[in-house]
């Protein structure tokens, strides 16, 4: 068979993603915080970019001295009453400020502290145990240890690795490691470097309890049952009087599991909503935080060097043209976001009603589906636009995907979000005897008298998702 080259005519039609478009989507996903560093991103790339700066403060008070140079007939002779003079100025401190020839004392107070000196760097769990490991009277070889040890305790306090590799790393034998160890784990915090939880709340019950033989009786052979609240059985099993098992594990839940916890907390990341609603008068108004984003425009000098023909380059004039259509591009697709992130919340708004005006406990099921059909959009366009978007409501901060949930069939045909399930069941438990806590299936009756059907395995589903513990694990007997 012989091959041959045709030229052939086909006419079709595809969807082609053009960069614009593509740029305009992208945005629809970005949180605030992604979409204000974008936007600064263009105005350095982007010369035609500029952003607004608003000047419009009544204020006279940020006259430059210039100004005021140009007004000696409006300044006034300042005159005091020898009363008033000695009211609330401390003399004495003010001359302490200066020595005897009349220069300064050389102490910076607090506001003219430079930065340098004003910065502060948070003390680690590895900083605070390495400065108690220089201050203590190792020798040369006990401190490579030492080190070795410290540098392998993770952020709960724990030493995460074994014995052996720390001999085998620092050349020295595994006796010679477990006594630093256990001179590290006297360190404070108490329990630092322990291998596991029973050696972590023995160290600390020797030396906060002193010479207590139930208690590490207890921890030492009987946790799994102090785990489970089985104290009838520890004390069966030791022979003593349970009043004497309850004291013990009183004793035992004041010990801390994570010695390092102090040192590893975080500072809280707070969340700025992107959306506010507010319910005035019965009626919803919603306003988009605009606050620190950057407002943008088209920069003047290039607009009139293009009108007037200043640009003779071919090439620069090309360029020019290209980044004004994308500034322009930009632009509008900040606004297109802005305008369907308020159709959005309106939409929400208009089918969670209960939920804005009473609480959480009357969120109603809702899919992406629902609102798309309501505002005319793709779901795929709901769903981004709920991504990583805050709102703060009279009821508090939630994210937009708060909004979207199954429903849960009610006794009466009606439907019930998740949600509000995960809340009646977080209530139901706050409010249960600590003594006699409900397991997973008194909880699925108590939501039949409310008439919510739901199996036990959805309970524990949704009990866990709250990290909620069982309830074998949530009494308390003392």
């Amino acid at each position: 068979m012989a091959l041959e080259i045709k030229q052939t005519l086909k006419l079709a039609q595809q969807t082609i993603m053009t960069p614009q478009l593509q740029q305009s989507i992208k945005l629809l996903q970005l949180s605030r915080l992604e979409l204000s560093d974008l936007i600064q991103k263009e105005i350095v790339e982007n010369p035609v970019l500029e952003e607004v700066q608003d000047f419009s403060n009544g204020n006279n008070s940020n006259k430059s001295d210039e100004v005021r140079e140009l007004e000696p007939d409006k300044t006034n002779e300042v005159t005091f009453d020898n009363q008033d003079t000695n009211m609330g100025i401390k003399w004495e401190n003010y001359a302490g400020g200066f020595t005897p020839d009349g220069s300064g004392s050389g102490i910076e107070d607090d506001e003219n502290l430079s930065l340098e000196n004003r910065l502060t760097k948070k003390m680690t769990l590895y900083d605070h145990l390495t400065l108690q490991l220089r201050l203590s009277s190792f020798t040369e070889t006990e401190d490579l240890i030492g080190s070795l040890i410290i540098g392998n305790i993770d952020d709960d306090g724990y030493l995460r690795v074994s014995l052996a590799d720390i001999a085998e790393t620092s050349g020295t034998d595994e006796a010679v490691v477990e006594n630093v160890l256990r001179q590290i784990q006297e360190f404070d915090p108490l329990g630092v470097g322990a291998r596991d939880l029973k050696e972590c709340l023995l160290i600390q019950a020797k030396h906060r309890l002193g010479d207590s033989p139930i208690v590490e009786e207890i921890l030492a052979n009987h946790m799994p049952d102090l785990e489970n609240k089985r104290l009838q059985i520890i004390a069966k099993k030791l022979g003593v009087p349970l009043e004497k098992v309850v004291e013990a594990a009183r004793l035992i839940c004041e010990l801390g599991p994570n010695p390092g916890r102090h040192f590893n907390e975080e500072e809280a990341q707070y969340i700025t909503p992107d959306i506010y609603v507010y319910n005035v008068g019965n009626e919803f108004f919603i306003v988009l935080n605009e606050d620190g984003m950057p407002k943008l425009r088209i920069s003047s000098f290039y607009r009139n060097a293009l009108s007037r023909g200043d640009l003779t380059s071919k090439i620069t004039k090309e360029y020019i043209q290209e980044k004004i259509r994308s500034a322009v591009w930009l632009i509008k697709s900040i606004h297109q976001r802005q305008r369907t992130i308020h159709k959005v919340m309106k939409s929400i708004i208009k089918f969670q009603q209960d939920f804005f005006e009473k609480n959480t406990g009357h969120l109603k099921p809702l899919v992406l589906r629902d609102v798309a059909e309501d505002i005319g959009m793709h779901e795929s366009t709901i769903s981004r636009v709920t991504t990583n978007k805050y709102v703060h409501t009279p009821q508090g901060i939630f994210e937009l995907k708060y909004f979207f949930n199954s429903g849960i069939d009610y006794s009466r045909g009606e439907s019930i979000a998740s949600e509000s399930v995960k809340d009646k069941i977080k209530q139901i438990i706050l409010n249960e005897n600590p003594k006699k806590p409900y397991s997973d299936q008194k909880i699925v009756n108590i939501l039949k008298e409310l008439k919510i059907n739901i199996a036990r395995r959805t309970v524990t589903k949704y009990r866990e998702m709250l990290n909620i513990l069982p309830s074998s694990k949530r009494k308390r007997v003392f």
